[in-house]
């Protein structure tokens, strides 16, 4: 591998444009990347999805060079129905589209950064891939007191012109004193066999609040892999929520460092997996001052061999008093071989906080379907209305009730 990435690698650049020392930075992650490599079992933090051999099991042989000269004609019939939203819409990796015909330009900033240092203490060998191969990374700037009109969808479609490649995108979101944004994401992938490695970063200042939706319900073969962090400042909120039941493999890390007082942080997803399909979710949320909150809710439903996999870390710093924390996470598996793995952590050294963790799994309980079956419904209906009741909580965690319709129509989730 060592020696394609390095000539995919000098393909890329000799295209981009990018100064010396860009380049100088791009090619330290690089050799980041190539000395430790796609993460295996061997990490902790990979220990139930080991994605090196996901990788040569079901792609095999990756190329990490894209031609992201030619444009892409967009298919407007991915674009989300009766929802009126700005639009960012990304094709095979390449940006095709920035819409935002609903806000005031002034309030707004849209910029190209070859800023690609990576300071996170929390980052990998796949942040290093993307900052190494990311063929533009963009900033967008919302301006203080300004709250966008309409929600921001950003489209991530991929086509079936590629196969067994690698795509990196990055995009950095600033949100100034006392702003807000809805951002949805929307994973439509008709290509087979790639690996999409996606990279934001969030920077809230205080009173600035986020509402991030991640939705990947398309089924599709490829292996997908998202990382947020989230920076916040005092007062600021931050909700995030994940529908995770498209992709063959697709990993979402989630990291909120809550960095002034009275910051919370929420969590919620949903894992509806069939077909072999495995998916996870990792939490770390770090309480590093007093008076912040977090929350987290997990749900999955699970069959045909499927395997979902959640680790939720809360971690509360020695200064971080009346910190309240709590994560849940609950699966239902539907046959005798699919399988839940969850791993909850608290990392506590103050005193004075209310932390909590919890997880459970089971199978549906045949006296509710048996009672429900005693009032009209078969056994197929019977099961549908427990697997919607049991969903529900984490659909009724969504503050905006626009996008918590939206997605209940995605789901088809019948009350």
């Amino acid at each position: 591998m060592t020696e394609q990435i390095n000539i995919d690698f000098e393909k890329t650049i000799k295209t981009s444009g990018l100064s010396e020392g860009d380049i100088k930075l791009k090619k330290q992650f690089l050799n980041k990347f190539i000395k430790n490599g796609f993460p295996s079992r061997k990490l902790e933090n990979w220990k139930f999805s080991d994605i090196n051999q996901i990788i040569q099991k079901n792609i095999g042989e990756l190329s990490f060079y894209n031609d992201y000269s030619l444009s892409t004609k967009i298919d407007t019939s991915i674009f989300v129905d009766g929802l009126e939203h700005n639009k960012i819409v990304f094709i095979n990796g390449r940006l095709e589209k920035i819409d935002f015909s609903y806000e005031d330009k002034n309030k707004l900033e849209i910029n190209e950064s070859s800023n690609f240092k990576n300071n996170l203490e929390n980052n990998n060998s796949l942040t290093d891939l993307n900052s190494a191969f990311t063929n533009k990374s963009y900033i967008i700037l919302i301006k203080k007191d300004y709250s966008l009109k309409k929600p921001l969808i950003v489209y991530h479609s991929t086509n079936n012109k590629i196969k067994s490649k690698n795509i990196n995108l990055r995009l950095d979101f600033q949100l100034e004193q006392n702003s807000s944004l809805r951002l949805i994401d929307f994973f439509y992938h008709t290509s087979k066999k790639n690996f999409i490695n996606v990279f934001y970063n969030f920077d809230l200042k205080k009173d600035a609040i986020l509402k991030n939706y991640k939705i990947d319900n398309l089924q599709n073969e490829n292996i997908k892999y998202s990382f947020n962090n989230i920076d916040q400042d005092e007062n600021s909120i931050s909700e995030t929520f994940i529908l995770s039941c498209g992709s063959n493999f697709l990993k979402n890390e989630v990291i909120c460092n809550l960095n002034g007082k009275y910051s919370s942080a929420f969590v919620n997803g949903i894992f509806s997996l069939m077909n072999r399909q495995q998916h996870e979710i990792r939490t770390i949320i770090n309480h590093l001052v007093e008076n912040t909150k977090s929350y987290q809710l997990i749900k999955s439903v699970l069959g045909k061999e499927s395997k979902a996999v959640y680790q939720g870390k809360i971690f509360v710093n020695s200064e971080a008093q009346k910190t309240d924390g709590y994560q849940l996470s609950k699966a239902i598996l539907l046959d005798e071989i699919s399988e839940f793995n969850a791993k909850p952590e608290l990392e506590i050294y103050a005193d004075d906080v209310k932390c909590s963790h919890g997880s459970a799994s089971g199978s549906l309980n045949e006296n509710s379907i048996f009672y429900l079956m005693s009032r009209g419904l078969n056994y197929q209906q019977s099961k549908e209305l427990l697997i919607n009741g049991f969903i529900l909580e984490v659909i009724e965690k969504i503050t905006d009730s626009e996008i918590k319709n939206l997605i209940k129509n995605i789901i088809g989730l019948k009350e």
